[in-house]
Formats: structure tokens, C-alpha cells, sequence
């Protein structure tokens, strides 16, 4: 009997299967602190994250009138066998927080002038989606650079210390 190969790619370790991962955020913002998230969704998207599709580039999240957060310009395509049960591709998206964490993410958002950015999109171990959003500050130029910097030099150090045996 063959395993079919699921669209999501598994990460190894924590048993998360990862649908995306927003990889700019961390080079262009400097995160404080991560948050799990629940996330509403429409049956036909979790369809589609299933398949393994689904984007997290230029989404945030941003909070509502009504004390919520939503996850906004996040990617997920239409699923192709819905038909007219499918769904908006870039829709506002409900997240799933405690009150406590709402609270402290908008007011970080509004007094310190921090920005909710999503890191990763993944299917948990109950095979529920969640998105790991992170309390972010914007990144300076020359701080962008630094990381540049860093990484290229951790990338030299691991060859040559391979080199060397």
C-alpha cells in the first residue's frame, strides 16, 4: 500500500505540518513576542490549505472595532471542486485569540505603534489550522543589513569548519 504525498510540507520535531511561512517577516521586522492563533475558515479553505496552498506574503492582522483580529490580504486559492461554495481568495480572516492576548496586541498596536505580522500557517496535531502571529517593530535599513551580515558569516563559518574536518 503506497502513502500519498499531502500538499503540506511536514516539519520535523513538533509533529506541525506547515502549509506557509512568511520567511520576509523575520528579515524585515525584528519580533518581541509570538502568539498561536486559531483561525476561522470556510470549509473550502481548509480544503485548499490541505492541498498545500496557501500564502502569507504582505498579510497582517489588524484589530477591529468589535475587539477582534483579523487576518487580512492572507492568500488562500480557490479550491477548485466547491464550485459556487467557494470561497474569496484575499478575505479578512477571523483570528482566534484569549482576551487577554487581544487586549495586549492592540494595545500594542495603537499606543507603542507595533504591527501584527503572521510567521507560519500549520496544521497542529489535532489536525487543526493555526497562524503564529508575532508582536513586531520595523526594521531600520543598516539593521537589515547587520542581518545580512550575520548570515552570510555564519554561512562562511559552518563551510570552513566542514573544510577543516
Amino acid at each position: 500500500m503506497s502513502s500519498k504525498s499531502g500538499g503540506a510540507k511536514k516539519k520535523a520535531g513538533d509533529g506541525r505540518k506547515i502549509i506557509a511561512d512568511n520567511r520576509k517577516a523575520r528579515f524585515n521586522y525584528s519580533i518581541s513576542e509570538t502568539f498561536e492563533a486559531g483561525i476561522e475558515l470556510k470549509g473550502s479553505e481548509v480544503k485548499s490549505l490541505r492541498a498545500g496552498q496557501g500564502s502569507l506574503n504582505e498579510a497582517y492582522a489588524q484589530a477591529t472595532k468589535g475587539g477582534e483580529i483579523v487576518l487580512v490580504n492572507a492568500y488562500i486559492p480557490v479550491y477548485l471542486q466547491a464550485n459556487q461554495f467557494n470561497h474569496e481568495t484575499r478575505r479578512p480572516r477571523k483570528l482566534l485569540l484569549h482576551k487577554r492576548e487581544i487586549e495586549k496586541l492592540t494595545n500594542a498596536m495603537q499606543r507603542q505603534g507595533m504591527t501584527v505580522v503572521p510567521l507560519k500557517m500549520y496544521f497542529n496535531e489535532r489536525n487543526m489550522v493555526k497562524v503564529e502571529i508575532g508582536l513586531a517593530q520595523g526594521k531600520k535599513l543598516a539593521d537589515k543589513r547587520e542581518t545580512l551580515k550575520e548570515r552570510s558569516w555564519e554561512r562562511d563559518k559552518a563551510r570552513l569548519l566542514r573544510e577543516k574536518g
